[in-house]
């Protein structure tokens, strides 16, 4: 196999470059950036490419012009030999002091430090009730203006059960005297009943 069919690896990204390329972007902000984004320790001054996502050495910090190696957007070895066109030779501007920085980084970890994971718990999906007139369009009418949703039929049929029963007792009501004597009873007497005595 000849060396021009290898497939090239990205580049390991050095802290220092003698490019003088300098990308016509406008310069990179610091401050635009969230604190772990970017360190400013001085044994590894880097940034995260806004543009690849990967981290990058920041050249030139004590110059006049910081800006951002010229890197590829893979892993150093690993990963295809792609360029990040739109982030290298970026320039950067320091506008946050290391002593910010910190400061700013150990009060985002003091806000996270004591979370704690939550079970998330789904809501159930509640079905949206109708309004009262999808109601009244959903029950069908029966011949003589009765809901047809069941109930009407249920309370003939119970009705049709008992309405001899109740037809009778209306019946008998009806032919029940004046006076109070109960229809069906026995006859009340007229006459003061007296016990007779008997004779020994």
């Amino acid at each position: 196999m000849s060396a021009s069919t290898v497939e090239r690896t990205a580049r390991p990204r050095r802290s220092r470059t003698r490019s003088r390329t300098v990308s016509a972007r406008p310069a990179l902000a610091l401050s635009t950036l969230r604190p772990h984004q970017y360190d400013l320790r001085p044994a590894c001054v880097s940034l995260v490419c806004p543009d690849c996502g990967t981290w990058v050495p920041i050249t030139g910090l004590g110059t006049k012009s910081p800006k951002i190696v010229p890197h590829d957007t893979g892993r150093a070895g690993k990963d295809a030999a792609v360029r990040c066109r739109l982030g290298s030779n970026r320039l950067v501007t320091v506008d946050v002091t290391v002593r910010a920085w910190q400061e700013r980084l150990e009060d985002g970890h003091a806000e996270t430090g004591h979370r704690r994971r939550t079970t998330v718990r789904r809501k159930p999906k509640v079905a949206v009730a109708p309004a009262v007139s999808q109601i009244a369009a959903q029950r069908p009418l029966m011949a003589d203006g009765e809901p047809g949703d069941g109930r009407w039929l249920v309370r003939k049929m119970r009705w049709a059960s008992v309405e001899s029963a109740v037809r009778d007792v209306d019946t008998r009501r009806e032919q029940m005297p004046a006076g109070d004597k109960p229809l069906g009873a026995p006859p009340v007497p007229l006459t003061t009943l007296r016990p007779e005595r008997r004779m020994s």
